[in-house]
């Protein structure tokens, strides 16, 4: 991994954003989104594809800016305070709406598994790299040396998967009315006693990673 795959893109809107995100998020999440995006960009090396870095950047950096008191409604859901932040910022910018759209689209959905792997690269590699840092899903398809220099560069807190839990926990508590979701588990659940939901909690503190 060269300097050239592992930097963020030198472009004047990239270093705004990294500005902004660093001003807004918490050192914690400031990391975790950095390192959100070099996972994404490796993922999509490693699979030879091509794509547009500076829009993936704005969609990682991005992705948990709803969790942040600044940009946190009342009553959407983080994933969509987040996409209506990075939305305002790129329109402000004078961006095309369709890459604006795709970048929103990217951020709405990174929660949301099982479709953002059939829709634009963008979006796809965004929640890819969100699922590798706090799930550890395709940990073992990036080299020890990749995920060392990912983290020299952005480094996770000593006991990550439970600062990031607490952290979602605080960003959502005030409107657990917009975590209604996988409305299939709630079928199931009703219907067969022998179903037991998938935990996040318990994948994040399951996965691979330490700490």
């Amino acid at each position: 991994m060269g300097p050239a795959d592992f930097n963020a893109p030198d472009t004047r809107i990239c270093k705004e954003i990294r500005e902004l995100v660093r001003d807004t998020e918490s050192e914690l999440l400031f990391n975790h989104s950095s390192r959100v995006y070099h996972f994404a960009v490796l993922a999509g090396l490693r699979r030879g594809l091509s794509f547009d870095r500076e829009l993936l950047y704005a969609g990682a950096m991005f992705h948990d800016m709803g969790l942040t008191r600044q940009h946190s409604s009342q009553t959407e859901r983080f994933e969509v305070d987040g996409a209506n932040a990075a939305r305002d910022f790129l329109r402000a910018r004078k961006l095309p709406q369709s890459d604006i759209d795709l970048v929103w689209t990217a951020i709405a959905l990174h929660t949301t598994p099982g479709i953002p792997q059939h829709m634009h690269l963008v979006v796809a590699l965004v929640t890819a790299g969100v699922e590798m840092d706090v799930l550890g899903i395709g940990y073992d398809e990036f080299s020890d040396a990749q995920r060392r220099a990912v983290v020299s560069a952005h480094p996770r807190t000593p006991h990550f998967k439970e600062d990031i839990i607490q952290t979602f926990y605080d960003g959502i508590k005030h409107k657990p009315q917009t975590t209604f979701g996988n409305v299939k588990a709630d079928v199931l659940a009703d219907k067969d006693p022998h179903f037991h939901r998938i935990d996040f909690c318990s994948m994040i503190r399951q996965s691979r990673w330490v700490g």
